[in-house]
């Protein structure tokens, strides 16, 4: 799929989650690295963006209608704002795209890396023997790709090097080719895993291969 859909269990198909589910394996099976991928509708409920959104538009509304039928009148506007804010505040939660265009390109990013690190501790990925452990972490309603590391990598792999594999990833979304794009930074990140943690006898795989889903900024 080349667009973010609204929920994070139906963007990739079937087909697409085999092949990066099957990718993990391969790139697991030359390194005692551990990748995990996770997908998620948001990174952050954004309330603030929800009274934002609702105050202006049922404010906008609110002049309207008391400008047609009160000709203008103080007294009709503020409590038409005041109740209409409370539907479209509804509204705005329910769709939570309405809400990017009032939100900060530094908010979001804050909140999709804080979103990376509390999945990272959430699911595990800091508990393999070896403090190996990398995770993508795809937000959608931001459009934002994180890829997080333990401790055992960082030596060796910097997150600037990571940032670069997220970036691989969010151009790939961008062009229409998300699990193609994917599938290729997961076997960037292998390749450097092998050079640097190659596969020994007593590994064992410790997180799951395939893709796991968070519908909203509460882990489920």
């Amino acid at each position: 799929m080349g667009r973010y859909s609204s929920r994070s269990d139906k963007f990739f198909t079937e087909e697409e989650r085999e092949r990066i589910r099957v990718t993990t394996i391969g790139v697991e099976a030359r390194t005692i690295g551990e990748v995990a991928t996770v997908v998620v509708d948001r990174s952050d409920d954004y309330p603030e963006a929800e009274v934002i959104g609702s105050i202006f538009v049922g404010s906008l509304v609110s002049l309207v209608l008391s400008t047609v039928f009160f000709h203008d009148s103080v007294w009709a506007f503020i409590p038409f704002a005041f109740l209409l804010s409370v539907p479209f505040r509804l509204i705005f939660r329910r769709m939570p795209a309405l809400k990017v265009g009032l939100i900060s390109k530094r908010k979001k990013d804050k909140a999709v890396w804080d979103r990376a690190i509390r999945t990272f501790y959430e699911r595990g990925l800091y508990k393999t023997k070896k403090h190996t452990g990398v995770l993508f972490l795809l937000s959608l309603l931001e459009r934002k790709v994180v890829v997080l590391a333990d401790k055992g990598i960082h030596g060796k792999i910097p997150q600037g090097t990571l940032n670069g594999f997220a970036d691989m990833v969010s151009k790939g979304v961008r062009e229409g080719r998300s699990c193609d794009a994917l599938c290729d930074a997961i076997i960037a990140v292998g390749n450097l895993l092998f050079e640097y943690y190659p596969i020994t006898d007593a590994d064992t795989d410790e997180l799951p291969n395939g893709i796991m889903y968070e519908e909203s900024s509460k882990t489920s």
